[in-house]
């Protein structure tokens, strides 16, 4: 479920923050839904990897971090489209608040626990 919602909220925030910010531009409809999607399964797949209680904070500051070099450097990707690098933080920051909800309520729903390790 988490992998879902993250798939539907970083592209619609990569789309805001477009809409919003005059640094981050994208020439066809479909270039922040890629990005967006990228975003999402990388910060998905850390997520299932790192998030616990006590790296919650750690884990929204990495998101910020990827999430910000995903949209600089894969904008320029795509032709006709640019994304400045204070667009990127920008951005990137727009999608770190939104992972500090994802990551809430993955936590509080017991979503984002981790088995056991086995021990002999």
């Amino acid at each position: 479920m988490g992998l879902v919602v993250k798939l539907i909220i970083t592209p619609i925030g990569i789309i805001f923050a477009s809409w919003i910010l005059p640094n981050v531009n994208f020439a066809n409809w479909y270039q922040p839904i890629i990005l967006g999607i990228v975003a999402a399964l990388i910060g998905y797949f850390l997520e299932v990897a790192m998030l616990r209680e006590d790296t919650n904070w750690m884990m929204a500051i990495i998101d910020f971090v990827l999430s910000s070099a995903i949209i600089y450097f894969g904008a320029m990707f795509f032709a006709d489209s640019f994304v400045t690098f204070w667009g990127s933080l920008l951005t990137g920051a727009i999608l770190a608040v939104t992972e500090i909800f994802q990551h809430n309520w993955l936590l509080n729903s017991g979503r984002a626990e981790k088995e056991g390790s086995v021990s002999s």
